[in-house]
């Protein structure tokens, strides 16, 4: 039996839910060689794209790909990406969704601040981390909140290891 990857029906799920409740779904992505986006858009190595219907033309979420065309800056513009660089989806109004582990390495030539190791090559396989995080056993401690930004942009994702 072949093995298949849970993320793409994740991302579907979570996708479903977005815009079931009314909310936009956003999708962080590692940017790579495969990684088709509009390159002044990335910091540190990712991008945050806004995925939903009325953001997006042609939007499809297969096995393996992320496409859809939408406009930056006014412009109409290809995107392209590969599932597995796909890093993290969510809810932009409660910045509840699901962030996915791996390694997944930038190529030499991107861009990257001194402070960032993104991964070049994704793994085969994802590990999936929710993004609350429940309380460890050992110590029983709630999670401290994400704190809304200052300047009111979109939430930023916390990685909880």
């Amino acid at each position: 039996m072949p093995d298949v990857s849970a993320k793409p029906y994740l991302v579907r799920a979570l996708f479903d839910w977005c815009n079931d409740c009314g909310y936009t779904p956003y999708v962080t992505v590692a940017v790579g060689e495969q990684v088709i986006v509009p390159a002044e858009y990335v910091k540190d190595g990712e991008i945050v794209l806004n995925i939903s219907p009325l953001a997006t033309n042609r939007l499809t979420i297969s096995n393996e790909l992320l496409e859809f065309q939408a406009r930056f800056g006014g412009v109409a513009r290809d995107v392209r990406v590969p599932v597995e660089f796909i890093r993290a989806i969510y809810a932009r109004e409660t910045g509840q969704g699901m962030a996915f582990e791996g390694p997944v390495q930038m190529p030499s030539n991107a861009p990257q601040s001194p402070d960032t190791s993104l991964p070049a090559t994704p793994a085969a396989s994802a590990t999936v981390t929710p993004l609350r995080a429940l309380p460890t056993r050992e110590t029983d401690e709630q999670p401290p909140e994400p704190t809304p930004s200052p300047s009111g942009d979109r939430p930023r994702l916390t990685r909880i290891k």
